[in-house]
This record gives structure tokens, C-alpha cells and sequence, in this order.
């Protein structure tokens, strides 16, 4: 009998081997340190000050401490070194990469070459890379997302070159491409990309924080960074299962599969040793993003079979972000080199693990404290609580659109979850902080030897040991120490978007208790009394977001609803924050987003919903129509042929002991058979109320009611097909069916 597509990818699968790749070398033959090779492909601060007149580079440190523009020399001549490093490199193109609201990066190669004429006829081609040319360039404007503030015919849009996020190049099979980190903007300088508001957060932050810490005494810190480290997840997949399942190929996660046997309950593969051929693809990977400047640091495996988890070292945000950005782009193409594809979906499995981004991010003067971190006297600790303080507010005060932020047609089916935070957005502090915050709400200047001693009056606080308490992996927003780890971020998102909301809540937050200690303080009090007044109010207001118990528990449900924090469970609830002008005041005032821009992100994020969630319906109905039922139908065929064949011999000349072994077969049988027909009568049915579900929908134009029905009508009844098919895929035989098994795709090694 020859064997399925299914069984032959399936023995393939098990028979490959990890993939090689040569690394750089010493002398000796062993491999070069990460030191030796690492940004090579990155044209940074310190390739740029060895190549650049010193005026040039004074000109670009004075740009990007200030936001001032280039003066046309200064970027000519830093293109001229740009275009002079990367050919000799190798690199034929140059591109602005930009992040546009599709999710994924962008770009637009252009040739180095120009054309130079000196004599009529006579032809000399050139390579040119100019100033103007490195600070914008202008692709399409039309063809991407922009929420109504462009139409069709209005092309023009422009990129910005980002001087703050350094040049690198990408490589291909033949060659390299110079890319230059930009933001994208509208003719009328509307936001059309994720960069630019999160620019605009970090600078909003900066301003606030600077404003508030003179505030509390620190008088000599010119600016406030915000630090970043995004921990990835992913799920690797061999390509030719991938191929053979269109829910993968179209959505990138399975629409319908009976779970195996074995999946996650024996919680052996989280930190488990790697598998060979994953490890060989981690290895190359790390490789290329070490070229590339981004300091990935961590790898290992997560808790569903086939997850796994990379971690850099913190970073500024903005390039974080970036670096992020262009860690998936990498992941995809090396995946591919070891015929794996990388899957960033938030829930590839039922019944699995989903993926996250955890966001944990801190706030760094440019003295290099960290404002979220507990230091060694009194005034730092005060601060480190002020600080807190904020944090606090600015999650009680704006958690709906923060929510908002991560709501998507992926995530909801993540959020919530055994393995992800819940749509009620709350804060961990940890049990110590707790107690030191109700102290001070309380008044209360009692001491505790083996916690910490402190004296309300003055504000002396102790030196508070990192790691103090354990962590709570069920927050969306959990402090672990020095820094807040936004846990609800969906794996495939662009992080820039809740980052620019999160800190644009942060600034909101900082400002608004700037304004109150400014007029505690006018009457001329003592400073850390006033602060403490202050903190003693804020941590009173914003006690109902603080909850350091199981975030996955049904009584949190009902305790959040009693404390009235909104509990948004799905995208199209979430995203009507966006459309309220009181919830999303605080981004206009502290100028993250335009109204427009606000108007926009919404639009296109129902839109995607929309589509999202009817891509996937049609594909499940396909594949309903295409493998499921066909495969129903042939088993069902089969059973009957034999089930006809056991009632043909009772007719026949039988011994008594083969008469009585044919009855009981026949009745089996019956017994199957009645089974498979309703199974797949179930099936049928269910295909039959989604196809002309979505032929019902197809005629509603109002997105909102639109996305409410998809949420409300489509989704549980793709569940309820899903429950029939994967009934349906127990009872046919192994060979007739064609679609790669949850067994076969989570068990590769």
C-alpha cells in the first residue's frame, strides 16, 4: 500500500538531522568568542565617531541628546560613511525599515547606484547615497493600514530616518541590504507606524519624570530613559506539517486537532533539554542576532512540547523594540534554513500553552539609577516608593486602554488562559511592599526587625533587598524588584503599542503628582513629610488594582468586580476604551497620539478583528468541507461495506460458534456505525450554521456590531465545530486521515 503525504512527512520528520552552520573562527580552529563578532553588521556609535569628521559627529550626539535636525552637511556626510561602510560589506541596497500598523516590519530596497553623465552618450554609473536620502524617503502611503486617515488615492507618506536606532545591515542569499530605522508618517504628519508614539511616550516620560525627581530633591538629573527586556515566545514547527494544514499555512494555528495523549501534563519539557535540531537552529539564530547588535542572552524550552523562549539583556526602549521587531523577522528566515517554521502566535494548540511577550521595563535617570529599584538611604527608598507610587496610578487610572492595547483576535484566545494573565488588568507588589504601603496608608510608624524599620516623620526608609518576595507569574502586571513586567503582551504584537499607551499612563501619572506635591510643598513644609502625605493618598486610590492572589481564580472575577476594575474579556469589548475622549484624554495631553491617530488605531484594530476571525472561519469551513467530512465519509463508507458483509454471513450455513461471533461483530458494528453517523451528521450540521453564518455577516457594514457577532456567534461555533471534528478524528482510521496529528507536530526531535 503506498503511503499518505501524512505518513511520509511523518517518518521524514524523524529522520533529520540538526543543521550545521560555520561560525566565525580563531587561528586555532575553535569558535570565536560572541565578543569578536558582535554588532559587526550594525553601524553604531563607535564605527560612526572612528569614520566621522569630529564636527559631523558632534552634530548627531547634539541631535540625538536634543531632537534638534541634522544640518544638511552633517547628514551628507554621515550618508557618505553609511553608503562606504556597508559596500564595503558587501551591500548593494539601502532601505528605511519601519514598523507600519500591519504588525510587521517593512521596507523598500533602493540601489546605491546612480547615473553620472559627463559626456553626451556616455554613460558612468556611480553608487550614491545622499543626505537627503538617509533622512526620508517616500514608499506607498495608501497601501497600509491607516484607519481612515488616508484614502485610496492619497499616496504619499513618507519615512523618517530614527538617528537614535542605529543603521544595520540584513543579509540575503546574494547579498546585503543597508537598513535605516525609521518612523512612518502621513503628508500631513499623521502617525501611520508603532515607532513614532512610542518616540513620543519615551520623550513625555522623560519630561515628567525629570519635573517630578527635582520635585522630590534631586535637582541635578537632566533626563529620565525607559529600559526594556522582552522576553519572546514561540512554537517551532516542522515545515512539512505546516504545509499540509492549511489553519497553519492561513492563520497560523490550528482551527481544529484532537489533543494527544501526552502534551503538557508531565511538565518534563520547561527547561528540559533542548532537541538537537532546535538547538542547531537557537545556535544559528544567536549567531546572526549577536552580528546584528541584539544581545540575546537567554534560550530554553517552555512548557507546551515545541515552545520555546529567548530573553535579551535590557536595552532603551526604542531599540528594544526595534531589536524585537527584527528578532522575529530573523527567527522566521533561520527557521526556515533548518525546515522549521516559527510560529508567534499567542495559541497555536488547544489545550496548550499560548505564548506571551513579557515587557519588563524600568525607569533609568542619566545618572544611571534605577528609579524602580530600592537603594542604600532613606531619600533613594522615599523616591523608589514616589516612583511606585506612579506605577500604580497610572495602571488604576487607565488599565481600560491599556487593555485596549493588547486586544486582538489572537490574544483573546490566550488571555485568561492556565497559562497567561486574565482580561483584569491588576498590579503585584509583593508582600513586603504591601505591608510598607499599607503602613504608610495606615500612619503607622511601628518597626519590624526583620523586615525594615521606618520613621514616618522624616521618611527613612530601610534598604530594601531585591527579591524579596516570590513571584506572581498569574499578574499581567507583576514588580519583580527593579522593574514591572507587562505580562498580557501577545506574542506576535509589535510591543511599541502598549509600550507607547503603558508609558504614556506612566507620564500622565508622574505629571498629576507633580502637580499635587507642588502644592503640598508651597506652604513651605518639610519635603519628605509632604511626600509622604502624598504617597499615603495615592496608595489609598489605588488599593483596588493592587492583588497578589491567583489572577486565574473565578473569586478574583467576582473581587474585581466588586473593587470596580473593568474586566474586558475580548477584543471588541477592550477596544471601545478607544472610542471613549475621557479614557484616551491623557494620550492627546501628553501628546502620544492626535485624535485622529487615537480614531485610527481603532478602526484598524476591529477592522483586523474582523478579518482575523472570519479568515479564520472560512478557513475552518474548508477544511471542514475538504478533509474532515471526506475523511468521515470514507470511514463511515468502510464500516458500512463491513458491517454489510458480517450481516451477509449470518444469512449463510454457520456453526453455531462463528453465528454467535458474527452477531456480536454485527452489533458492534451497528453500534459504530450509528456513532460515526452522528458524529458526522454533527459536523455537517455545524458547517452548514457557519457558512450561513458568515453569509449572514457579510451584509453588516457596522464594524462594531460586526465584531460584537464574530465574538459572540462565530467563535463558539467554531468551538462547537472544532468538538465535532476532533470527535470525528477518533473514530477514522489513522490512514484516512490526511491532516498532520497534534502527536506527530509536538513531539519532533
Amino acid at each position: 500500500m503506498p503511503m499518505t503525504s501524512r505518513r511520509s512527512s511523518r517518518l521524514a520528520v524523524h529522520q533529520r538531522q540538526p543543521r550545521a552552520f560555520d561560525p566565525p573562527r580563531l587561528p586555532d580552529g575553535h569558535r570565536a568568542p560572541v565578543s569578536s563578532y558582535f554588532g559587526r553588521h550594525v553601524l553604531d556609535l563607535i564605527k560612526l565617531k572612528e569614520r566621522l569628521p569630529r564636527e559631523a559627529y558632534q552634530a548627531l550626539l547634539v541631535t540625538l541628546r536634543t531632537g534638534t535636525p541634522l544640518a544638511r552637511e552633517a547628514a551628507d556626510t554621515i550618508a557618505t560613511v553609511a553608503r562606504d561602510w556597508a559596500i564595503a560589506h558587501s551591500a548593494t541596497h539601502f532601505t528605511h525599515w519601519f514598523q507600519p500598523m500591519t504588525g510587521l516590519t517593512a521596507e523598500k530596497h533602493d540601489a546605491f547606484i546612480d547615473l553620472n553623465v559627463t559626456v553626451p552618450g556616455e554613460l558612468k554609473v556611480l553608487e550614491r547615497f545622499s543626505g537627503s536620502q538617509l533622512i526620508q524617503s517616500e514608499p506607498d502611503a495608501s497601501s497600509f493600514p491607516s484607519g481612515g486617515m488616508r484614502t485610496t488615492f492619497e499616496a504619499r507618506g513618507y519615512t523618517a530616518w530614527d538617528p537614535s536606532s542605529p543603521m544595520f545591515l540584513v543579509e540575503s542569499v546574494n547579498g546585503r541590504t543597508l537598513c535605516v530605522p525609521s518612523v512612518f508618517i502621513s503628508y500631513h504628519g499623521d502617525s501611520l507606524d508603532h515607532k513614532t508614539p512610542l518616540l513620543r511616550a519615551l520623550e513625555a516620560v522623560d519630561q515628567q519624570a525629570v519635573v517630578f525627581l527635582k520635585l522630590l530633591g534631586d535637582v541635578d538629573v537632566r533626563s529620565v530613559g525607559t529600559t526594556l527586556g522582552i522576553e519572546q515566545e514561540y512554537f517551532l514547527l516542522d515545515r512539512d506539517h505546516w504545509a499540509q494544514r492549511p489553519d497553519l499555512a492561513l492563520c497560523d494555528r490550528t482551527l481544529l486537532g484532537a489533543a494527544s495523549p501526552r502534551g503538557q501534563q508531565f511538565e518534563d519539557h520547561y527547561f528540559g533539554s533542548i532537541p538537537p535540531r532546535v538547538l542547531a537552529f537557537m545556535e544559528e539564530l544567536e549567531f546572526e542576532l549577536h552580528r546584528l547588535g541584539i544581545p540575546v542572552k537567554t534560550r530554553h524550552n517552555e512548557v507546551a512540547p515545541m515552545q520555546f523562549e529567548l530573553a535579551p539583556i535590557f536595552e532603551d526602549a526604542n531599540i528594544a523594540n526595534d531589536h524585537n521587531a527584527l528578532t522575529m523577522d530573523v527567527a522566521r528566515k533561520v527557521a526556515l534554513r533548518h525546515h522549521f517554521v516559527c510560529l508567534f502566535h499567542e495559541k497555536p494548540f488547544a489545550g496548550l500553552n499560548g505564548s506571551g511577550k513579557h515587557s519588563n521595563w524600568s525607569l533609568v535617570t542619566d545618572r544611571g539609577e534605577n528609579l524602580l529599584e530600592p537603594g542604600r538611604t532613606p531619600h533613594q527608598n522615599l523616591r523608589f516608593l514616589a516612583f511606585m507610587a506612579v506605577c500604580l496610578k497610572a495602571v488604576h487610572d487607565h488599565a481600560d486602554v491599556m487593555r485596549a492595547t493588547i486586544a486582538s483576535a489572537n490574544n483573546d484566545l490566550r488571555l485568561g488562559a492556565n497559562e497567561a494573565p486574565p482580561a483584569i488588568l491588576s498590579v503585584f507588589v509583593g508582600d513586603l511592599l504591601t505591608r510598607i504601603i499599607e503602613r504608610i496608608v495606615d500612619g503607622d510608624a511601628g518597626e519590624d526587625a526583620a523586615d525594615f524599620v521606618m520613621d514616618m516623620g522624616v521618611g527613612k526608609l530601610p534598604q530594601l533587598a531585591q527579591d524579596y518576595t516570590d513571584r506572581n507569574r498569574t499578574s499581567p502586571f507583576a514588580f519583580t524588584g527593579n522593574k514591572f513586567e507587562f505580562r498580557a503582551v501577545g506574542s506576535s504584537m509589535n510591543c511599541a503599542g502598549p509600550m507607547a499607551v503603558l508609558l504614556g499612563a506612566v507620564a500622565d501619572a508622574t505629571g498629576k503628582l507633580s502637580e499635587r506635591l507642588k502644592q503640598k510643598l508651597a506652604g513651605g513644609g518639610d519635603r519628605d513629610q509632604a511626600v509622604l502625605e502624598l504617597l499615603r493618598e495615592v496608595f489609598r486610590e489605588t488599593a483596588p488594582v493592587r492583588f497578589g492572589g491567583n489572577n486565574y481564580s473565578d473569586e478574583w472575577k467576582v473581587e474585581a468586580a466588586r473593587r470596580g476594575l473593568p474586566n474586558l474579556a475580548d477584543t471588541p469589548a477592550a477596544l471601545e476604551a478607544l472610542r471613549d475622549p475621557k479614557r484616551t484624554a491623557f494620550l492627546l495631553e501628553r501628546t502620544v497620539f492626535t485624535e485622529l491617530e487615537l480614531s485610527s488605531r481603532y478602526n484598524i484594530a476591529i477592522e483586523r478583528y474582523i478579518k482575523h476571525v472570519t479568515l479564520e472561519a472560512e478557513t475552518l469551513l474548508e477544511m471542514l468541507r475538504t478533509f474532515v467530512i471526506p475523511a468521515g465519509e470514507k470511514q463511515l463508507a468502510g464500516t458500512l461495506e463491513v458491517w454489510g458483509g458480517l450481516n451477509a454471513a449470518m444469512t449463510a450455513r454457520l456453526v453455531d460458534a462463528a453465528r454467535g461471533a458474527t452477531e456480536t461483530g454485527a452489533r458492534a458494528l451497528s453500534v459504530r456505525v450509528a456513532e460515526l453517523s452522528t458524529v458526522l451528521a454533527d459536523v455537517m450540521s455545524v458547517a452548514g450554521e457557519l457558512e450561513a453564518l458568515l453569509d449572514e455577516l457579510d451584509g453588516v457594514h457596522d464594524e462594531a456590531k460586526a465584531a460584537r457577532r464574530l465574538a459572540d456567534e462565530v467563535r463558539p461555533l467554531m468551538a462547537k465545530a472544532r468538538v465535532s471534528a476532533d470527535r470525528l478524528e477518533h473514530l477514522v482510521d489513522d490512514e484516512l486521515w490526511s491532516l498532520p496529528k497534534y502527536r506527530e507536530m509536538l513531539f519532533v526531535r
